[in-house]
Parts: structure tokens; C-alpha cells; sequence
């Protein structure tokens, strides 16, 4: 009888462990959208943007908008990426150029993106109220797969996530503007010195850091089912330990600290009180900054992608 409880719970705890990996792959999915668009952003501009969680608040309500509008799940997901490409635009184009060209230090673009989010959230939680607003969505069969129990929401969004990422790699690799913010990223001075039009490529890639932010925002609400004014604020402190172990500024590598991170989250709610996944996330980031401070791929990221 001791062997055969000794068996059940030792099933158990295998079953566990793998639902809880399962779920793992789509949280880092989540995160990998929204922290590879916060590394990108900073690889570029150098630039601290930590109102980065409230662009992917701005996305997930222009997608509720839309939903009270449509429910259309197609137009949902455009007016996630045109509000947080407007949104990310306007806070470069209205605050972060003109502290820069002024000469400010970091500190003072910090406090600058710090007070745009608080600014962002009150104006939405003037127009939205504070009690979460609830997605509605089509009902999700659940499947197994290989050892996974995931639903189709599940794997759309690891799907969708997996084609985002190889979408920027080909834009990064194989265009020219993907060849021109590589090479800003590199060397700013150099890339004005050959041509390379600068002030463009910071606002396109500001653009494409709102635009993915404000999907990832979306996907985010979704996977919950309600969006607050807080929720991406809430969620920035995942990202930024994404961004830290794989390498801020360093998209490759933020991909790969998103999987750490997702992976640790869910696994630690498996054995721990899921309260402390944040705080998991949060430790994770302690750890990184104390070991590896530059993340876990400690070269340049050009080097790493080529």
C-alpha cells in the first residue's frame, strides 16, 4: 500500500511538473513579446523607457475598444498595434526628444517615462473606471499534446509569438532598415557619419517597440480575460528581469530570458503560492544583477544574431 502511494504521488508530482511547463512556454511567450520590444527600444536609443508596461495597457484597451466597436477578432489586434504605436510615438516625439536634445541625463528620461505611464493610467482609469474590463473571447477547446494540456488560446499564442520573433529576425537580418538599426545600435556616431538617417530610424523603431508592446498588451488581457489600468505596470518588473538575464539591449537574448523567467514563474506557482510568481521573477532579477549584470550572453548582439 506504501509503494502504491509512494507511485501515485510520484505520477502526480511528473504530471505536475509538466502542466506547469506547459503553461511556462505561454507566459514566456507573453513575456518574449513584450520584453524583446522593450530590448529593441533600448538598443537603439539607449533610452530607459518605464512607461513600457503601460504601452501594453494602451494596447490591450484600444483592443477592447475595438471589441465594443466590432468584435471583430482582426480589427482587435490592429487597434492593439495602432494604439501602442501612437502611443510609443507620442512619448518620444513629445517628451523623450525634447529632454534629449536639452542634453538631460538618464535619470531625468527615467523620471520623464516613469510620469507619462502614471499620466497614461489616470486617463484610463478615468475613462474605464478601476474594476477590470473583461475580454470576450470564443470558447478554447483544451488538447494534449505530447505531455502538455494546453488550449487552443494556448497554442495560438505561442504560435503568433514564434512568427513575431522570426518576422523581426527577417526585418533585423535582411532589410535595410533592419541593417541600418543594427548599425545605430553599434555605433550611433559612425552610422550619422555614413548617411544612415538617425532621428528615422529612432522613430521607426520607437513605433515598432509601441506597436508590438500594444500586441503583446492584447495577448496579454486575453490570456487573463479582464485588463486594468495596471495591468502592464504590473507586469514591467517580468519584463525588465527578461530583459536583464538575457541581455539589455540585446533582443536574441531577451527571447531567451523571457523562456527562463516564464518557465521559473509558472513552475515555482506549481510547488508555491502563485502569489509569489512576480516575486520569483523578482529574485530571478536580483540574481542576474549581482552574477551577470550584462545577462547571460555577455558579447555584443549583432556578434550573437550573425
Amino acid at each position: 500500500m506504501a509503494a502504491l502511494r509512494a507511485c501515485n504521488h510520484g505520477v502526480l508530482f511528473v504530471t505536475v511538473f509538466w502542466d506547469s511547463v506547459g503553461f511556462g512556454l505561454v507566459t514566456a511567450s507573453i513575456i518574449a513579446l513584450a520584453s524583446v520590444a522593450f530590448s529593441l527600444q533600448f538598443s537603439v536609443t539607449t533610452t530607459p523607457n518605464f512607461a513600457h508596461g503601460d504601452l501594453l495597457t494602451a494596447g490591450a484597451y484600444g483592443a477592447l475598444a475595438a471589441q465594443f466597436a466590432t468584435h471583430n477578432l482582426a480589427i482587435e489586434i490592429l487597434a492593439s498595434l495602432c494604439v501602442g504605436g501612437a502611443v510609443a510615438s507620442i512619448l518620444n516625439s513629445a517628451l523623450v526628444q525634447p529632454f534629449l536634445r536639452l542634453g538631460s541625463r538618464r535619470i531625468t528620461i527615467f523620471l520623464v517615462t516613469v510620469c507619462f505611464g502614471w499620466i497614461l493610467q489616470n486617463l484610463l482609469l478615468i475613462i474605464y473606471g478601476g474594476q477590470p474590463n473583461v475580454f470576450v473571447l470564443p470558447t478554447f477547446q483544451l488538447e494534449q499534446v505530447g505531455p502538455f494540456l494546453w488550449t487552443t488560446l494556448d497554442m495560438a499564442i505561442m504560435g503568433t509569438t514564434v512568427v513575431v520573433l522570426l518576422l523581426l529576425h527577417v526585418m533585423l537580418r535582411y532589410t535595410k532598415f533592419g541593417k541600418a538599426l543594427r548599425a545605430v545600435s553599434d555605433n550611433p556616431e559612425l552610422a550619422r557619419v555614413t548617411g544612415i538617417p538617425y532621428p528615422r530610424v529612432v522613430r521607426l523603431t520607437w513605433l515598432i517597440d509601441g506597436m508590438l508592446a500594444g500586441f503583446a498588451g492584447f495577448v496579454l488581457a486575453a490570456y487573463i480575460g479582464s485588463v486594468t489600468p495596471t495591468t502592464g505596470f504590473s507586469f514591467l518588473v517580468v519584463i525588465f528581469a527578461a530583459s536583464v538575464i538575457g541581455g539589455l539591449g540585446r533582443p536574441y537574448g531577451t527571447a531567451v530570458g523571457a523562456l527562463i523567467i516564464g518557465l521559473a514563474m509558472e513552475i515555482s506557482a506549481s510547488y508555491l503560492p502563485a502569489e509569489y510568481k512576480t516575486a520569483v521573477a523578482f529574485v530571478l532579477l536580483i540574481l542576474a544583477l549581482l552574477v551577470r549584470p550584462r545577462g547571460i550572453f555577455n558579447t555584443e548582439i549583432w556578434n550573437f544574431a550573425d
